[in-house]
């Protein structure tokens, strides 16, 4: 996999956008940008390489889809998320606002799992996506639904295996990868504290 990048290229150089490339004006997230990150994101389920992951991928993919619907409904109420939200509640309708709930919940998930096996370099992929589960989708997540991501957390590659689809200079992937996760992780907390407010509410 890692033969596909340029030389000395990762996998961080395919993405369309990357979290730290995502405007942030006075707290609110640019839409267009998010949604170009966020889906960037969902091809790294691609590197994982399991069909485990896939219904984790297709339900992110399908909250994209629910945030640009909006968006392209309505432009010029949707230029920021936050802006989304609130303008859709007005109109007494949730489906993007749910959608984008969802969606960085994934992100949460996501963004946990890969920084704590960051900044654990002994610890298997398997053990970090577990515990990141454990700490965000799980409480949400019915018994039906949960034996689905069980499958995707066991299915994960080596640790070794993981990092090497990524690119060959591990030294230049640790570094992107960090650089990655620190914007991922700014947004997360953004929309975890504006979703937790009476004004993102249905």
């Amino acid at each position: 996999m890692a033969a596909a990048y340029p030389p000395g290229g990762t996998f961080f150089d395919t993405l369309k956008r990357s979290f730290s490339d995502v405007p942030v004006e006075s707290g609110k997230i640019a839409t267009s940008e998010f949604l170009e990150a966020a889906e960037s994101l969902t091809t790294l389920f691609d590197v994982l390489g399991s069909a485990a992951f896939k219904p984790i991928k297709s339900d992110m993919v399908g909250n994209i889809k629910k945030i640009r619907e909006r968006q392209l409904a309505a432009p010029i109420e949707s230029e920021n998320l936050q802006d989304l939200v609130r303008n859709e509640l007005k109109t007494k309708k949730h489906t993007a606002t749910e959608g984008l709930v969802w969606l960085n919940r994934a992100l949460d998930f996501t963004a946990q799992a890969l920084r704590q096996n960051l900044t654990n370099n002994n610890e298997e992929v398997s053990v970090s996506f577990r515990a990141a589960y454990g700490n965000t989708l799980s409480k949400h997540h019915s018994f039906l639904i949960k034996p689905v991501f069980s499958a995707a957390m066991s299915a994960t590659p080596y640790r070794k295996d993981f990092y090497a689809k990524l690119g060959d200079d591990q030294a230049r992937v640790e570094k992107e990868l960090g650089t990655w996760l620190t914007g991922l992780e700014q947004i997360v907390k953004n929309l975890n504290d504006f979703l937790a407010t009476k004004e993102a509410k249905w």
